[in-house]
């Protein structure tokens, strides 16, 4: 009789133990995937942060070099060798007499269901 309590005691010890291992699953699982929605959220802000740059430092190297020609129709920047899938960049240089040259910036980047897409516009010094 005291070996079959025993084998008992042992079976609701393993069942709970296994309904605690469930439910630490459970929090790791929802955790892990909080965090794979931030860092793509941060690689989709740093790759856009880097489309910009690249954007403004074209458009800064056009307009020093005086070749303004072209500049106030939208023109899409070749990025094949930033090695990402899913992106891509337009600007748009106003050159107007009297007034410091403005860039409208078009990026769009892609991570997995994810896309962020944001038109920007800067002065350009």
């Amino acid at each position: 009789m005291k070996r079959d309590k025993q084998k008992g005691f042992i079976f609701i010890l393993v069942m709970m133990a296994i309904t605690a291992l469930a439910v630490v699953m459970f929090v790791l699982t929802s955790d892990s995937n909080t965090m794979i929605f931030q860092s793509d959220t941060a690689y989709l802000r740093a790759t856009h942060r880097n489309l910009t740059s690249s954007a403004l430092a074209w458009a800064s190297y056009r307009i020093n070099i005086a070749k303004t020609e072209g500049l106030n129709k939208p023109t899409e920047l070749d990025i094949s060798n930033l090695n990402t899938r899913g992106v891509s960049l337009s600007i748009r240089v106003i050159v107007e007499p009297g007034k410091k040259p403005q860039a409208v910036i078009d990026a769009s980047c892609t991570r997995k269901r994810r896309t962020l897409t944001k038109r920007i516009t800067c002065n350009i010094e």
